[in-house]
């Protein structure tokens, strides 16, 4: 196999730092585009009016459990791959891609069936309004059908990254992305289809970016394969593969929980307060994408590195990540800080409380990002050489342990500027836990290298 060893050779042999360059810059650039086509639906429904964009925040929620799923089963099998190509198990790399495949496409299923029969309690659940209900709904049901398509688009992202194929992932989501960005307003205000032409402009963007991704296994440009004759009959296999990804899957559906949680705490301050941290939430996920992007062209690195036992190329990536995804957050936090009025008057103009409390609010969290690229590198690290506990456990504090009793406690104590400090509060706390596992990871570097 030429390919399988060429492409050995490049992911253990290659400078760590400029390899992980080459393959976090198309991550990057793919999570950016996703996260700025995101962004244009917020933007062209804010035309619609507050509680449209409320909306948007809504069914956001939902979209982050649908993408928990493939993340889920595309990071439990994309970093048990990397570690199978590393120590040179071609078949049984082949055989956890296909599995995961259908997998994931079920799964989907099973949200979209589920979604749909239970739509008005399950928008109700996420935290829409009476007012903002109606556009929740419509928006919704589009992004349901889509679901199995979104969740197997995730997967195979995943997979294409996990191989160090990210310049390939980065075409399929690109191209969805772009095409998003040009039938919002299309569909919106063209086709006079309001919230629902953003919907569908979102779901045929996915259906895009699935069928270009799924275009590489079927050519034959990968080392693994999609084939039913790969997937595994025994359960133990799909076990592995949830159990991998169950990081992911914490961190992805806490997401979901805490925008819930925000979204409810924030109706107690009306419809206004309920956009704006919509609108904070999709500009901040620009700025962690770059970080999610840096870590995630780290991860098959260390993958394979781990699976072939080059510790001292592991320990070089880790701290390359580092010192990168730090020096980018905080030039983001710069332009949050200085650029937060601007960014909040260029989604919703019209209406002054919307940007208020918007621009505070991205101020906050802009003091505490330079803290999070040590909580993604941890948990990433972990996840990827098959520490899956461990990696839950941190994955489950930023947006689950410990920023849900804030959520809470805070608005109660200080009204909304407690709403507003609680995810920034909850960073700070998050990386001083993370500190002594950063520490454990390269003492158990050690002891490897030792023979322990």
């Amino acid at each position: 196999m030429p390919h399988a060893q060429s492409q050995f050779l490049k992911m253990t042999t290659v400078p760590v730092g400029r390899l992980i360059s080459s393959l976090a810059v198309p991550t990057i650039i793919s999570m950016l585009v996703t996260s700025i086509y995101n962004m244009a639906d917020t933007y062209f429904v804010s035309q619609i009016g507050t509680s449209a964009s409320g909306a948007v925040g809504v069914v956001f929620s939902l979209m982050a459990i649908i993408q928990a799923v493939g993340f889920t089963i595309g990071m439990g099998a994309g970093t048990w791959i990397s570690r199978l190509l590393g120590a040179r198990l071609l078949d049984e790399a082949r055989s956890v891609a296909s599995s995961a495949y259908y997998l994931s496409l079920l799964l989907g299923g099973a949200v979209a069936v589920g979604g749909l029969g239970a739509i008005d309690p399950l928008m109700r659940l996420l935290g829409a309004t009476d007012t903002i209900l109606p556009y929740a709904k419509e928006y919704a049901s589009y992004i349901l059908y889509a679901a199995p398509i979104m969740a197997a688009s995730f997967l195979l992202n995943n997979i294409l990254r996990a191989e160090g194929r990210a310049q390939f992932a980065m075409i399929g989501i690109t191209a969805g992305g772009i095409l998003n960005i040009f039938l919002d307003p299309l569909f919106i205000f063209t086709f006079r289809l309001g919230i629902a032409g953003a919907a569908i402009a979102t779901a045929l963007s996915q259906c895009v970016s699935f069928s270009l991704l799924l275009s590489g296994f079927l050519t034959h440009r990968t080392q693994t394969s999609l084939h039913v004759r790969y997937v595994a009959k025994a359960p133990a296999l799909y076990g592995q593969i949830v159990k991998n990804g169950l990081p992911s899957f914490c961190r992805q559906g806490l997401a979901s929980v805490a925008a819930i949680a925000t979204n409810l705490s924030a109706a107690v301050y009306g419809d206004a307060a309920v956009a704006a941290l919509s609108i904070v939430s999709k500009v901040f996920m620009v700025a962690f994408s770059v970080v999610i992007g840096v870590g995630q062209g780290y991860q098959p690195v260390l993958g394979y590195n781990y699976g072939a036992r080059n510790f001292d190329r592991v320990r070089g990536a880790f701290l390359f990540t580092f010192k990168t995804a730090t020096a980018l957050m905080v030039l983001c936090a710069l332009g949050g800080w200085f650029g937060a009025p601007a960014i909040m008057t260029w989604f919703i103009a019209s209406d002054p409380q919307v940007i208020a409390i918007g621009t505070g609010t991205l101020r906050a969290m802009g003091l505490a990002m330079p803290l999070v690229p040590l909580m993604v590198v941890c948990n990433m690290s972990f996840q990827s050489i098959g520490k899956s506990w461990t990696s839950l456990l941190l994955s489950s504090m930023r947006q689950g342990f410990i920023f849900l009793p804030l959520i809470v406690l805070l608005p109660r104590f200080f009204g909304l500027p407690g709403l507003q400090v609680a995810q920034p509060v909850a960073d700070v706390c998050t990386f001083l836990v993370c500190l002594p596992f950063a520490r454990h990871f390269f003492d158990d570097l050690k002891r490897r290298e030792g023979g322990v």
